[in-house]
């Protein structure tokens, strides 16, 4: 009886948490909030950058920020916005980046691509009309991910041409940049459909509400 007691108890408050989450979607106005406090954190990192003269990750960053904002600007709603949990798992390892240097800071810049590929992903699926199944949901994060670092890799070999810096080095780091970057964004694909598919008609009902307002 003790454990059966135990485990009501345990279920009891996993569904208590994720009433929580419900409420915190369902309510557009607080996601919106939550969204925008994600932009705020950005901005901070922007200005870290700036302070530091970090010309790459000021362009990142700045990037990321820019794809963020582009469903409010679009339909001129500041309520629509991407769920803010994903924002979050999406922006985290900007801010980690901004914070550590070393290993740490380097992993997490691989990181913050494949996140910015899962934005980019997260927002085409969200508000316009494509409609993907979930094998090519995990493709398009990961095809996504590897459009952004080349994206990436131009821009730092002009910076590197243009001001003299350093952020390439040699053709084998290069690639082992490459494949790190291909593995964490295999694993944004992978988050991305689980997370859809669980949650997909409660974000489209709750954006169509947003939007048609």
């Amino acid at each position: 009886m003790a454990r059966t007691d135990r485990d009501s108890s345990t279920a009891d408050g996993s569904d208590a948490v994720e009433d929580v989450f419900e409420r915190l979607f369902r309510d557009s106005r607080t996601n919106a909030l939550l969204a925008w406090v994600v932009v705020g954190v950005l901005v901070m990192v922007f200005v870290e950058s700036a302070l530091d003269f970090d010309r790459q990750w000021l362009a990142f960053v700045t990037i990321v920020g820019a794809i963020v904002v582009i469903p409010p600007v679009a339909y001129r709603e500041w309520r629509a916005m991407l769920p803010w949990e994903l924002l979050v798992l999406a922006t985290l390892p900007i801010l980690v980046r901004g914070v550590f240097d070393g290993s740490v800071g380097t992993f997490a810049a691989y990181l913050a691509v494949a996140g910015l590929a899962l934005i980019i992903t997260a927002e085409l699926h969200m508000f316009t009309s494509l409609q993907v199944s979930h094998w090519f949901a995990i493709v398009l994060v990961v095809l996504t991910t590897l459009a952004s670092v080349a994206a990436w890799t131009v821009l730092r070999w002009n910076l590197d041409r243009r001001f003299g810096t350093s952020y390439l080095s040699t053709n084998d780091a290069l690639m082992a940049e490459w494949l790190s970057v291909t593995i964490a964004g295999l694993a944004a694909g992978v988050l991305f459909d689980a997370y859809f598919r669980r949650r997909d008609r409660q974000l489209r009902r709750a954006l169509r509400r947003v939007v048609s307002r």
